[in-house]
Parts: C-alpha cells; sequence; structure tokens
C-alpha cells in the first residue's frame, strides 16, 4: 500500500520489521522511516520527529491495523510522545524477545558476517519492578522524571513501572537545585538517592535519603551473589536488573571454564563481581588480576576480594599498555566494556598477547558485533553465545560470548 499523507509530516506506513529505535518502514520518497511504538505487519500513522536526507524518525500516533502481538502497555507513561524509557511496552513478552533476537541476528550477520540463529532467555523474575538502579533527570521544578526520546525534555513521573516500587517516595519528593537523581535499592539495606549537583565549585555528588535527607557519605550497598557479599559505592557500576548478577557470573563462570592453577585477566572489573568467581574457580595455585579505571570500583573491588584468592587489582584504564602488562599466552581473558564497545587497539592487543579464550559480556549488540569481527579476523572463533532479557520492556538485552583461540 502507498504512504497517504495526513497532514504536513504524518503518513500512513506499513512496518516491515524491527530495528534499533523502532519499526521499519519506507515513505512514499522510499527513505526509510524508524517508527517506536509499532510493530512488524502493522499499518500505523506515522508522526515524522526527525528527518535527514537518508531516513526518518517517528512515533506511530494512530494504529490502523495492529499486531496480534500488541496489548495495552502497563506503565501510563509508554506512549507516543512520553517517557522514553521503554521502548517495547506495547508488545507481548513473546514479541519483545522475537524483537530483541532478530536484532542481535541482524547486526552479528551485517557487522561481524557471523550467520547464528539466537534464542534470547528471559529473566527469571517478571519485569515490573525488575529495575534496582533508576538515573532520573529533574525538571526546573525540582520534580524526577525520565527524558522523553531523543530529546532533554523532562516527562515527570510519579513512579516507575520497571523500577522498584520502594522509589516511589523519591518521586513525590522535590529535589531543587539537583542536575540528576540516581536512585538505588541494590540489594540489603534501605535504598537511598546519589545526587548530582553543579555548584561553583564544581560538580558534587551527594547521598540522601528517597525523602531527601542527608545521608551518611560512607554509606555503601552490600549485595549477596552465589553466598559472597559484595560492597558497592554509590558511585560505583552494578547491573541494574535484580537478577543480573548471579545470572551472568554463573555464564561467565561457565564460558571461562577456568582451570585451578590458571591466570585469569578480568578487564572492566567493576568492583569485582567476576573476579571473585574466577578467582574461586582458579583455586589456590591461581591468579587473577582485574583491571578497572575507576577509582571507587577499584576500592571496593580490592574489599570485596580480600581472603578470597591470589588477586591483584589495578586501577587502570583499558588499554595496548594495560593488557600488554596484564595478559599472557594461555591465559583467560572477561571483558565487561561500556555500552561503546571496546577502545581502538584493544582487541588488537589482546590478538597479539593470545589468551586460549575471551568472555566477552555486553549490552549492546552492535558493538558487540563490531568488536567479535575484529577478533574473528584475529584468528579467534565464536564458539559459544548467550543473550539474556535483562532490559525487559526495551530492544536490549544482555550478550555473553565465548571466543576461542585458533591458533
Amino acid at each position: 500500500m502507498n504512504n497517504e499523507t495526513q497532514d504536513a509530516t504524518n503518513f500512513v506506513v506499513r512496518i516491515d520489521q524491527p530495528a534499533t529505535g523502532g519499526g521499519v518502514g519506507r515513505l512514499d520518497d522510499g527513505r526509510v522511516v524508524f517508527v517506536r511504538h509499532s510493530l512488524p505487519g502493522e499499518l500505523v500513522e506515522v508522526e515524522i520527529t526527525q528527518s535527514t536526507s537518508k531516513f526518518s524518525r517517528g512515533d506511530a500516533v494512530r494504529v490502523l491495523e495492529p499486531s496480534s502481538e500488541r496489548v495495552s502497555p502497563p506503565c501510563p507513561y509508554a506512549h507516543p510522545g512520553g517517557c522514553g524509557g521503554c521502548d517495547l511496552q506495547h508488545a507481548s513478552l513473546d514479541a519483545q524477545i522475537q524483537w530483541k533476537a532478530a536484532l542481535v541476528q541482524e547486526h552479528l550477520s551485517r557487522i561481524a558476517g557471523v550467520t547464528r540463529v539466537i534464542e534470547v532467555e528471559g529473566a527469571p523474575v517478571e519485569a515490573k519492578g525488575s529495575r534496582t538502579r533508576l538515573r532520573c533527570a529533574v525538571d526546573e521544578d525540582g520534580h524526577l522524571g525520565l527524558l522523553a526520546t531523543r530529546s532533554h525534555d523532562v516527562v515527570v513521573l510519579d513512579a516507575c513501572w520497571i523500577a522498584d516500587e520502594a522509589f516511589r517516595s523519591a518521586f513525590s519528593t522535590t529535589w531543587h537545585g539537583a542536575e540528576e537523581v540516581e536512585l538505588r535499592a541494590i540489594g540489603e539495606g534501605e535504598p537511598f538517592a546519589v545526587v548530582r549537583r553543579e555548584t561553583t565549585r564544581g560538580r558534587i555528588f551527594e547521598l540522601c535519603s528517597l525523602r531527601g535527607e542527608p545521608l551518611d557519605p560512607s554509606t555503601k550497598s552490600r549485595v549477596r551473589v552465589n553466598g559472597h557479599v559484595y560492597s558497592v559505592s554509590p558511585r560505583s557500576f552494578w547491573q541494574s536488573h535484580r537478577s543480573a548478577p548471579e545470572l551472568l557470573v554463573n555464564v561467565v563462570n561457565r564460558f571461562a571454564d577456568l582451570k585451578a592453577g590458571e591466570h585469569a585477566v578480568d578487564l572492566f572489573s567493576g568492583v569485582g563481581l567476576f573476579t571473585v568467581a574466577l578467582a574461586k574457580a582458579a583455586g589456590a595455585g591461581g591468579r587473577v588480576t582485574a583491571v578497572e579505571s575507576s577509582p571507587y570500583a577499584v576500592r571496593d573491588a580490592r574489599e570485596n576480594t580480600e581472603g578470597v584468592g591470589n588477586v591483584k587489582v589495578r586501577e587502570w584504564t583499558v588499554s595496548a599498555r594495560a593488557i600488554n602488562d596484564s595478559v599472557a599466552p594461555g591465559d583467560v581473558v572477561v571483558l565487561d566494556p561500556p555500552r561503546n564497545g571496546l577502545a581502538k587497539g584493544v582487541v588488537e592487543a589482546l590478538v597479539r598477547r593470545a589468551p586460549r579464550r575471551v568472555v566477552y559480556v555486553s549490552c549492546d549488540a552492535a558493538t558487540f558485533a563490531r568488536d567479535v569481527k575484529s577478533f574473528l579476523s584475529g584468528g579467534f572463533k565464536l564458539v559459544d553465545l548467550k543473550v539474556i532479557d535483562l532490559f525487559p520492556m526495551t530492544e536490549h538485552v544482555e550478550i555473553v560470548g565465548l571466543l576461542d583461540n585458533g591458533a
């Protein structure tokens, strides 16, 4: 069916397939349009929100022929023009899984040249309330919210459906003067807020209760994972989904297949989540080197690995130099980089150091595929892959890939 112009910016579009940033259709002039709040097969009226010479973006403001997989979003803020946090609340759980699998499969094929049928494993807990960290924007009146899609506009909320129920009180508190408020309900103890303010003295961070009362600056989270209690400082990274730490540790440990007496290198080691498991697997005769750039996480990692085994925590940026100083031929390497993946030269340095296997943890399918392509060019083989839905109601997933050295 041809596009029918509704007004200056609205078009009727048939959605062909899922893609990063929304379902894909085509306008009359042949340009691709990425449509949020749509599903494959649907006929929708699209309001164009951005256009370039090559593509457009828009929102499905009216569904003319709905998919059988369309459901009513459980969150009242999940709609065109609303909160930009959850982009798949209008899809059934099965449809969400299919969408994520299609994206991972497409990225691996197009970017890395890897043809593989992808299966996405669902998280063991329901999506509602599963998020234990939430970074919130603050409007000019001090109200918390999340940003609209591709915008700096704050959508003020009275609660976040996907986040821990305890956060509700923070949304009824005013946070005057704050630039950003991160809510944390990690592990044991009372949830709290990390408040960022911009002052004449520069950027400062304050710890507060969810009602805004000041807390002791030494406040930390304590989280038990597989019997080990981790200390997590307010400015240290921790997985946001409440099931993620245990699930990821178990997959990483299985893929690493570390033998007693071996040496493992945990790059982007954070507070030592994987380091502890690797040290236990390596045993008394083994060694683990953890490399992390955040001074807060390094302090936590040293506390968390105390007495676990032969662990050395290095406060380094992951670079070719750090790899040359920490990785030896035959080692096992675990990588958990940020969303933008590995910096230039890191894969090449790892290939030269010839570890026997690399376990790559990623929350972005595109950068994962890009880095996998580089490993494959260096003689490694992608021998196993685990994809887990740890970002429900969104198009994102957590990926764990096992790369064996073919040398």
